[in-house]
């Protein structure tokens, strides 16, 4: 394990790795800010975006499109131009953006959560390439982690408090989403289930809240597979990255931290890296 940018992030989040151009995003929800981390000479661009920023996914036309405090964006890298698409919550102030992927048609589903953490105040969304915005959830409290099997017939889904995955049939023709249904439980001694991503065997990995570690589980049985130490407790997303996909790439978190925990562990707001004994799939675009 390896503390590859020791970015002191307030809340760093959102690890994806663009394959197309061979960097890693990923964001600092509190401060604003998204990051283009490049290994190949270990520069970490950043953007300002002025509101909080829950996640980033890679745009198949170029730039990058955003789930930001007030809504869906896109980003030029190259300008830096921010232009909005759509707010479906805006008569909701008190709620942002967290975390989201996009499927395998190229649609961004990303879910949001109340400042306040008020039960049942937040939904899931889905925003279409063509800009159009459906409401897929309601009634979620912290929207995180989001996955597609490798089938493409099934949508994996953490709202936090619930210390599950849920698991959808998923039609991806339409991006439906039907017969939820629990397939991994988190423990409460393990922390809270936060970002999560899929390798090329079908097994989800968890980035585990207050768990201090990255998890590994089989959705088919349930049965967690393997745990991955952090030196950071606050761990929240994780990407497959690298040329072979075999980087598997880590956020962490700073906020809440006492100043003797700040200590204790000095890389919290880090991006770690490890290379696990399996490789990830690509990342999904979007394709408006």
């Amino acid at each position: 394990m390896e503390l590859i940018l020791d970015a002191k992030a307030t809340l760093g989040e959102g690890a994806i790795w663009d394959a197309r151009r061979g960097v890693l995003y990923w964001v600092d929800i509190e401060a604003g800010r998204l990051h283009q981390f490049d290994p190949a000479n270990g520069s970490d661009r950043t953007f300002d975006l002025g509101q909080r920023l829950g996640t980033v996914v890679p745009r198949a036309r170029g730039g990058v499109m955003l789930a930001t405090q007030h809504g869906f964006a896109a980003l030029d890298l190259v300008s830096g131009t921010l232009t909005f698409w759509a707010d479906p919550e805006a008569h909701l102030p008190g709620n942002r953006f967290n975390d989201g992927k996009c499927d395998p048609r190229g649609r961004f589903w990303a879910g949001t959560i109340s400042l306040d953490r008020q039960p049942g105040a937040a939904s899931l969304y889905c925003l279409e390439p063509d800009g159009t915005v459906r409401t897929m959830l309601r009634g979620v409290t912290n929207s995180n982690g989001i996955a597609w099997s490798l089938s493409q017939d099934t949508m994996y889904y953490i709202d936090t408090p619930t210390r599950q995955v849920t698991a959808f049939d998923y039609a991806p023709d339409t991006g439906e989403i039907t017969h939820p249904r629990a397939v991994v439980t988190v423990p409460p001694e393990l922390g809270k289930p936060d970002g999560m991503t899929i390798d090329a065997e079908g097994m989800l990995w968890i980035a585990l809240w207050d768990g201090g570690c990255v998890s590994r589980w089989d959705p088919r049985t349930g049965r967690l597979l393997e745990r991955l130490e952090v030196p950071a407790r606050r761990v929240t997303s994780c990407a497959f990255g690298g040329e072979d996909l075999g980087d598997l790439y880590i956020t962490t978190a700073r906020v809440g931290l006492s100043e003797q925990e700040l200590a204790e562990q000095p890389g919290a707001g880090g991006v770690f890296r490890v290379r696990p004994a399996v490789r990830g799939v690509p990342a999904f675009e979007f394709l408006g």
